[in-house]
């Protein structure tokens, strides 16, 4: 069921992104977007990109970060949470020398 991609320029960032998602579209039911391990390692972006219809959740399992709430960037870290609503975007880059690795839930509204 766990089916892994390796996305290239993810959302206009630099490098790739590994999405190892832990549910399918049908076990999603249409109530959410993505429930997913995200991998991004040293060097590589997730670009700044807005949300419509739903909202995203990271859970910081390791690595550090910064993250652009809406325009803010901030760093983070592991045990870190970030929240982006509807209407609202964020990004995230890899500041650190080892893998950024994160959970991601997105939800529809």
């Amino acid at each position: 069921m766990a089916e892994t991609e390796r996305i290239e320029n993810m959302c206009g960032g630099k490098g790739h992104v590994i999405i190892s998602h832990i549910l399918g579209e049908k076990e999603l039911n249409g109530k959410c977007g993505l429930y997913a391990k995200v991998t991004i390692e040293p060097g590589c972006t997730l670009g700044y990109h807005e949300h419509h219809g739903e909202s995203e959740t990271y859970y910081i399992l390791s690595g550090t970060g910064d993250y652009n709430d809406n325009g803010t960037v901030r760093p983070v870290k592991p045990g870190d949470i970030t929240f982006t609503p509807d209407n609202h975007g964020h990004g995230l880059d890899n500041t650190g020398d080892d893998d950024l690795v994160f959970m991601a839930l997105i939800i529809n509204d």
